[in-house]
């Protein structure tokens, strides 16, 4: 469901076209940024009344890989991109472009929906063999008798310091 409905971005669009300023135009119908207003008029311009209604729309790789091209090659923002392809929030062109450039274009074409499938609240234990479990116990207690050997070092070297200091 949308924040806004499509009564209220016609009325705005209206208003818009009416007055010719986005910052009074955003004020009047009590939108905290001018650029949704902007937002609303180009996709108003371009797609017509109809550039409002969109379904879930599951994008191919092909689709997203030439949308992202398209913007650079054009030195287009993130919102004149999407109202270009009739998209229905510039977030997600900004989305498509981070994994472009982090991932590769291949990790367009992997589908992102949803939950990891690996996900779940407890941690799984990982089986090891039983000479690398021995050894790592053993590694352990040697470690943790290494570390109160030196504790007691520690505080027998700052009991003889403060011998010393009284002694002075």
């Amino acid at each position: 469901m949308s924040k806004y409905s499509n009564e209220l971005k016609l009325k705005v669009i209206e208003y818009y076209k009416k007055y010719g300023s986005l910052k009074k135009t955003a004020n009047h119908f009590n939108i905290p940024s001018d650029s949704t207003v902007f937002k609303w008029v180009k996709q108003f311009e371009k797609h017509g009344f109809e550039g409002f209604f969109r379904n879930r729309i599951k994008y191919d790789g092909d689709f997203k890989v030439n949308v992202i091209k398209y913007m650079h090659n054009n030195h287009l923002s993130l919102i004149e991109t999407a109202i270009k392809f009739n998209l229905g929030n510039h977030s997600i062109v900004g989305r498509w472009e981070r994994i472009y450039y982090e991932e590769g274009p291949q990790a367009l074409y992997e589908d992102r929906c949803g939950r990891k499938k690996n996900m779940s609240s407890k941690s799984k234990k990982k089986n090891l063999n039983k000479k690398v479990e021995e050894d790592l116990i053993a590694e352990n207690q040697r470690l943790r008798m290494e570390n109160e050997y030196l504790k007691k070092l520690n505080a027998l070297v700052q009991e003889r310091i403060k011998r010393e200091n009284k002694k002075k």
